[in-house]
């Protein structure tokens, strides 16, 4: 994609409903980055997605938007893991920015923060999850959280969080999901273990991979038929 052809892009015709296009016009949002022009209409459109893109390309966004624009039409929940304790809250954050207009509550389950101020906000009913696969299994051990109701699984920084170790956590989680879901993956890189994952979870996942800024250009989508 040329430089000249990104300053064209916008957040109109990608199938986002008006009442977030002007929360985004608020926020002073008017261009999409190439992750976000590329990922949000297919994940309105309910499709799996594996993301190939790194920190700082907006990639956050490319998830908030279709999944608050999915959860304000019905009564689905959300669940998003990430690796460590500061995405958590940055990825809280973006969402923080435009869930509330639409009534939808967050809760930031990790590690560091005691349970009992997690289960005060877990009692509020919220339907976006954002959670460290450690800290959302000893949840799950206590029976306080349930899972049944997920519609939409996000799994930000996959590679970083199997390098973690979190591989056990992650297919333990899994179990408790249900299968009949959408699943975005969002990947710095897509060693093995990442395709692996997305082999055995998700269904015709769409690949997209957009290039770091300053190298080459970013790849086409192409459907994965796995």
């Amino acid at each position: 994609m040329t430089k000249e052809s990104r300053t064209n892009l916008s957040f109109d015709g990608l199938g986002i409903a008006p009442k977030i296009i002007e929360a985004l016009d608020r926020l002073k949002f008017t261009q999409p980055t190439p992750i976000q022009h590329k990922a949000i209409p297919i994940a309105i459109d309910g499709t799996d997605i594996i993301g190939v893109a790194q920190t700082g390309t907006g990639k956050t966004l490319a998830f908030v938007i279709p999944v608050i624009q999915c959860l304000s039409r019905n009564m689905g929940h959300c669940l998003v893991l990430v690796p460590t304790r500061e995405l958590a809250l940055q990825v809280s954050e973006s969402f923080q920015k435009i869930a509330p207009a639409f009534g939808l509550r967050t809760v930031v389950l990790i590690g560091g923060i005691p349970i009992q101020a997690q289960l005060k906000v877990l009692k509020k009913k919220p339907r976006i999850i954002i959670a460290t696969p450690g800290r959302l299994v000893d949840h799950m051990n206590q029976k306080t959280v349930r899972l049944n109701e997920v519609e939409i699984l996000i799994l930000d920084e996959a590679d970083r969080m199997l390098d973690m170790g979190f591989k056990p956590d992650i297919e333990r989680i899994l179990k408790f999901v249900p299968k009949k879901r959408q699943t975005m993956l969002f990947s710095a890189t897509i060693p093995g273990e990442v395709v692996s994952m997305g082999t055995a979870h998700m269904k015709l996942p769409v690949h997209i991979e957009v290039a770091p800024s300053g190298t080459a250009p970013e790849r086409i989508i192409q459907e994965l038929y796995i």
